[in-house]
């Protein structure tokens, strides 16, 4: 084997090297990071940049229709049979008769150049108008994509915070009960106590890994929820730098403010759509007036008998002027057209008013559901503190001999279910945290 052939191979276990290590490394990721990160790479934030984009273009289109128009033309006719027309037999010396007669040439060519120039036209100016709020629409559109992208990865980061924290309390429990499983064994083995006693503790335990493994999966499936949303290829490793004990919980909240509906994106979306209908009443409206195009125009003709002198002579033509279009009868289709606009106009203020109540009904709604949930995973919380205690003293009663197995497991079994009120009362509240802010107009891209 040669040098060059293992350089060859050198070259190509180190490419899969690098792939591997690139593949095996793990990305960490702040809530603020995560946003940032979807803003860039969800496929529906790209999507609406794209459409920004078509709307700028779109604009410029616009633009061009209002500029010089100049159009070149080249065309050549071969006629097989020249036409032939009948002419009075009095150019002729015969009186009374027709006499067919061909005019032209076999051969025919010409190249010219046209320029047009529109002048005025009322539907132009306002289609001027309508696409640069055609713009602004886009962007309005997306800056609702950004918040509604926020607020998808901040829930499900979220998720996983909560799924993070639901495995720490298992684990918890796991390690204690085990302890109390070991030590209730030894017990056994010296008969102190009934065996009845470990197969509760067993039972108890086994459930325990049960839902760890549950939950282990959960957390999985969050972990690539929270990918998705992000843009993410779900076979990046993401590990989450939060936890929920650097989260901070409002607890008050501005119950006056009663003009949130002014700070939602949905709002100024409908405020913008409400503009274009009012200037689809103004172009409607507009074809009623005339129009006026300039145009100017220069042609060489050329024409023979014969094709090799064809381009031996030529004719020039050349010709400015104005061209005034006026409207005059369209069976009423603009009036109808005039009407059904200001139809759509109504249409749409009928909508902003709609849209105004139901923004103040979801933020009293997220409001109280947020300050329901804060009383919750006060109380839950508490439970859990008190389901501890009803433990630590159901062993220490257990260990001296005067408490029971069942009092002991009862008391696990109400821990366990404590903490799992208290999981999902602290994920219904981080939730419904997320709702009010985007009630409330306060998530802002």
């Amino acid at each position: 084997m040669n040098y060059k052939h293992i350089s060859l191979i050198v070259c190509f276990f180190s490419v899969l090297t690098a792939k591997a290590q690139q593949s095996d490394t793990t990305i960490s990721f702040s809530l603020k990071e995560a946003i940032d990160y979807a803003q860039s790479h969800q496929v529906s934030v790209q999507n609406a940049i794209i459409d920004e984009e078509i709307a700028k273009n779109t604009v410029k289109k616009t633009i061009g229709i209002g500029l010089p128009q100049v159009n070149g033309n080249v065309s050549f006719q071969d006629f097989l049979v020249v036409p032939t027309s009948l002419l009075p037999g009095e150019f002729f010396d015969k009186p009374g008769t027709q006499v067919p007669v061909r005019f032209g040439v076999q051969y025919q060519s010409s190249i010219g150049i046209e320029v047009s120039q529109l002048l005025f036209d009322g539907s132009y100016l306002v289609g001027l108008q309508a696409s640069k709020t055609f713009k602004e629409l886009s962007n309005k559109s997306l800056k609702r994509s950004r918040i509604e992208t926020a607020v998808a990865v901040t829930k499900a980061y979220y998720s996983v915070l909560v799924s993070n924290e639901q495995l720490s309390l298992l684990d918890a429990n796991i390690s204690r009960l085990k302890k109390s499983l070991n030590d209730t064994q030894a017990l056994f083995a010296n008969g102190f106590v009934e065996k009845i006693d470990v197969d509760r503790l067993k039972v108890l335990n086994n459930n325990l890994e049960t839902e760890r493994e549950n939950v282990i999966r959960l957390l999985e499936l969050n972990v690539n929820l929270l990918k998705f949303q992000m843009g993410m290829n779900i076979q990046t490793k993401l590990k989450l730098k939060d936890s929920i004990a650097s989260l901070q919980v409002e607890e008050s909240i501005d119950l006056n403010d009663s003009t949130s509906y002014q700070n939602r994106i949905e709002y100024s979306l409908l405020q913008t759509q409400k503009k274009i209908n009012e200037l689809d009443v103004k172009r409607y409206k507009s074809l009623f007036l005339p129009s006026l195009v300039a145009f100017g125009s220069s042609l060489q003709s050329l024409q023979s008998q014969k094709f090799s002198t064809l381009f031996d002579r030529s004719f020039p033509t050349t010709v400015v002027g104005l061209r005034l279009s006026v409207p005059i009868l369209s069976g009423g289709i603009k009036s109808y057209q005039v009407k059904n606009a200001k139809l759509e106009l109504l249409k749409t203020e009928n909508n902003l008013v709609n849209l105004k109540n139901g923004i103040n009904l979801e933020v009293e709604q997220a409001q109280t559901v947020y300050r329901n949930g804060l009383k919750s995973l006060e109380n839950q919380k508490r439970n859990m503190e008190l389901a501890q205690e009803v433990l630590r003293v159901s062993k220490i009663k257990y260990e001296q001999g005067v408490g029971s197995s069942i009092e002991v497991t009862s008391a696990e079994t109400s821990l366990k279910e404590s903490q799992n009120n208290y999981i999902n009362a602290l994920y219904d509240l981080l939730i419904n945290k997320v709702n009010v802010d985007r009630a409330l107009g306060k998530i802002v891209y």
